[in-house]
């Protein structure tokens, strides 16, 4: 290889990393943080009514949902805690506003902030065990 085209590379390798930035911030830094909030005058989501959904129906949507979410952080997160009660309607909520919300790194909205199933995500992020959890299976 030539002198010449060995200082193109490495110029343009180089200089690379000064002139872009990363789109794709890391979780839990103050830019994914502030890249992720949901605009509060956005309405919050209106649940998909199902009126003869069984039990089990419902068990199988919501685990199948917890897993399915986008984000691995929010998929191994809910996937590993579940309850029917209020859980339908915070699976409408968007992944990282979950996310952050359960891990304190932000205010959930008014409409969460005195839910008790928010406090027990909450405890439940905190995994104080250490306990290693992974998916549950879809069946």
């Amino acid at each position: 290889m030539s002198i010449t085209i060995r200082r193109v590379l490495a110029r343009t390798l180089s200089s690379s990393a000064r002139r872009w930035k990363d789109p794709w911030p890391l979780p839990h830094t103050p830019q994914h943080i502030a890249s992720t909030v949901t605009p509060s005058n956005v309405a919050p989501p209106q649940p998909i009514p199902r009126p003869n959904e069984s039990i089990d129906t419902m068990r199988a949507r919501l685990v199948y949902q917890s897993r399915k979410r986008g984000t691995l952080e929010s998929d191994l997160l809910l996937s590993t805690f579940a309850q029917l009660s209020e859980y339908d309607k915070l699976l409408d909520e968007s992944d990282w506003d979950i996310y952050y919300w359960a891990t304190c790194n932000r205010t959930p909205p008014d409409r969460w902030a005195s839910s008790p199933l928010l406090q027990k995500l909450k405890l439940h992020a905190k995994n104080e065990g250490k306990v290693v959890r992974s998916m549950p299976p879809l069946s």
